[in-house]
């Protein structure tokens, strides 16, 4: 039998890098092992012969060690990470804000602790699946010239999401829902890597983003730019007609429908086991002092929405015992564990 056959199952699941090198060993110690053997003159014969029999074990040597080597890393690429089995919560760093003051949310100066804002993105492992929420607000693509930290006008982000979705063993083939929390860019950057999951999006904000539209895009409550959703065009959808969605259909994870912010805005409720449950504004707030002062940005689609929205929420969550996260806070924001570490 040639060698060769000996290591097919090693050559189908090597990387082609690693693979390459294994069988162009293989075939050397074919090529070997079919020198003829001795011929008219015994004593050459045999040395010709220990000579391939040494040269075969140093050449079956190291095809063993690349085949060794290679194979941790063919199993890396086609092992899925293992569902928990209660819930959890991953928070990521997906950059800050710096914001000079906080007239565009209606607060005069000395009313905000800090203006500054914090950008989380949140990956939701269930026993059943797994969902992203929010993507960001500079697309990983910026960080291909080697720099970091990268900026945007008042945006700064300090590392890649998909490198730290890697970190704790997720790509974005292994995410079964995508869900942001709204259609600004600073919640969307990085939306067309999780194209091959299925989009959970309000009617209203769907409806928004492929709109033909102005160049408004650098403009407070304008749809992100357009190229964050163009395989998204493409994604399974499931549509919501402005109402609440229960993720996983156990209540651990239910999109909540929060218009007012933008039209299809939806906040996010989750029932953790350790942790408790958590609701996870969107933008229905920026800053705690909103709900003190009852201030909402000028920008808002609907600020009358806006308001009923908070109200429910707030009613809400004293009903279920639920802890508030106002995702762009920025003082409790940069005291939450970042992912490895998770809630659950």
């Amino acid at each position: 039998m040639p060698l060769a056959a000996c290591f097919k199952p090693l050559l189908k699941s090597c990387n082609v890098g690693d693979s390459d090198a294994l069988r162009t060993t293989v075939e050397l110690a074919d090529s070997v092992s079919r020198q003829p053997e001795a011929g008219p003159h015994p004593n050459r014969g045999g040395m010709l012969s220990n000579m391939i029999h040494r040269t075969m074990n140093v050449v079956l040597s190291t095809a063993a060690v690349i085949a060794l080597a290679a194979w941790p890393s063919a199993n890396a690429q086609t092992r899925k990470p293992t569902p928990p089995k209660s819930l959890r919560l991953y928070v990521l760093d997906c950059g800050k804000i710096t914001v000079a003051n906080g007239d565009s949310m209606g607060f005069k100066p000395g009313e905000l602790a800090t203006s500054n804002m914090v950008t989380p993105c949140f990956l939701i492992v269930h026993p059943r699946g797994t969902m992203m929420w929010d993507t960001g607000e500079i697309p990983d693509s910026a960080f291909k010239s080697g720099v970091s930290p990268q900026t945007a006008g008042a945006f700064t982000v300090d590392r890649p999401l998909l490198p730290q979705l890697a970190a704790i063993g997720y790509t974005p083939a292994d995410i079964t829902y995508l869900a942001l929390s709204h259609y600004h860019g600073d919640h969307v950057a990085n939306a067309n890597a999780f194209a091959g999951s299925t989009w959970i999006v309000q009617q209203g904000d769907y409806d928004a983003i492929f709109a033909p539209r102005r160049d408004t895009q650098k403009k407070l409550g304008a749809v992100g730019d357009a190229a964050y959703f163009t395989d998204l065009a493409k994604s399974k959808t499931l549509l919501l007609k402005g109402e609440d969605h229960d993720v996983f259909g156990d209540g651990t994870v239910v999109i909540k429908f929060t218009p007012g912010h933008t039209p299809g805005h939806q906040s996010l409720f989750l029932k953790l086991a350790k942790t408790g449950p958590v609701l996870l504004s969107g933008d229905l707030y920026h800053y705690p002092e909103e709900i003190t002062y009852k201030r909402i940005p000028s920008f808002d689609s609907d600020k009358e929405q806006t308001a009923r929205s908070r109200a429910m929420i707030e009613e809400f969550v004293k009903k279920n015992n639920a802890q508030l996260w106002i995702q762009h806070d920025y003082t409790a924001g940069i005291k939450r564990k970042i992912a490895p570490e998770f809630y659950e």
